[in-house]
């Protein structure tokens, strides 16, 4: 059974706006990316997901075709976005089975729970390689491609466009987030590559921009984040929206950056979480009555995040 449309997308985008156009997605398999791709795809696009599990990315693709009666969605499994050969073999068969690149979405990441004292190096470098290699493999895979797009959309009255690209970030670098060092680190360097593209190739007409979701709710990402042991109402009640936000809050941000709507944007951070790191954050890997410092001086957190390790870690 396909997703109903209203969990993924809004019914305020006309239908088609993407008709023709090919998104390159990585990471396209997980809880936000599939979701963004799934929104493009029931507007008109068709899309290739990169992934390292083969046969979740293919199962995935297979899934998001469902979106549209008669899209096309490749699944390339068996991609590292570490490796930049990987990505560029990617790009190629796109563009050879779709016939272009006009959007890309670099959403591959990583992420845990870990204080400094516990992050090893290999944790560290993991993290980054993952998400600042990977997100500057991408551009180099597929900017010649996404060159082409934006020359070809130049003069479309139809509002149909393309050369965009979207990184997918976070929030915690703005402020500072206790055990999540390396994702800050790792995130404020994908924001910078962001800013660097959208410098270096806005005169070829291409878009650069960052959408930074908060608390994606049902998302991996928050199960590796949040303990399973805290009512989720409680942890959204510090949200100004008092809400976690949903994919389809993303996947909206995602329709207007490359829609026509948006075709002025670029060198932005699009911050879709409610207001919350504004109001310092829910914080992450905490059980409920831990509070600051006092987790932190007692070499404390939550064992029941997902991944979450069972001895107590060493501050």
């Amino acid at each position: 059974m396909p997703v109903p449309p209203s969990e993924y997308v809004s019914n305020v985008w006309k239908q088609g706006i993407f008709d023709g156009r090919v998104v390159f997605v990585t990471g396209g398999a997980g809880t936000i990316c599939s979701a963004q791709t799934r929104a493009l795809v029931h507007l008109g696009a068709n899309a290739c997901i990169i992934g390292r599990n083969q046969e979740k990315t293919e199962k995935a693709a297979i899934d998001i075709a469902t979106a549209r009666k008669g899209a096309k969605v490749i699944g390339i499994g068996g991609c590292d976005v570490r490796k930049p050969e990987d990505l560029v073999k990617a790009a190629e068969r796109c563009v050879k089975e779709l016939g272009a690149i006009d959007f890309v979405i670099a959403g591959a990441a990583g992420n845990f729970v870990a204080p400094i004292s516990g992050l090893t190096t290999n944790g560290f470098k993991s993290v980054m390689e993952i998400d600042v290699l990977g997100t500057y493999n991408t551009v180099k895979a597929t900017i010649p491609y996404l060159i082409e797009s934006a020359s070809r959309n130049k003069t479309n009255s139809d509002g149909l466009t393309g050369g965009r690209i979207i990184y997918v970030s976070a929030t915690f670098h703005y402020t500072g987030m206790p055990m999540q060092a390396h994702v800050m680190a790792a995130k404020a360097s994908v924001d910078s590559i962001m800013a660097s593209v959208a410098i270096e190739y806005g005169p070829y007409g291409i878009t650069s921009n960052v959408i930074a979701p908060g608390g994606i709710e049902g998302t991996e990402g928050l199960a590796r984040l949040s303990s399973s042991k805290v009512d989720p109402n409680i942890l959204a009640n510090h949200i100004p929206l008092g809400r976690f936000g949903t994919v389809r809050d993303i996947a909206d941000a995602t329709v207007y950056l490359f829609s026509d709507a948006g075709n002025y944007v670029s060198g932005e951070v699009l911050v879709v979480d409610g207001s919350d790191w504004r109001n310092k954050g829910m914080g992450v890997g905490l059980d409920a009555g831990m509070k600051y410092p006092d987790y932190l001086l007692k070499g404390e957190f939550s064992k029941n995040v997902r991944g979450g390790k069972k001895e107590k870690s060493k501050l």
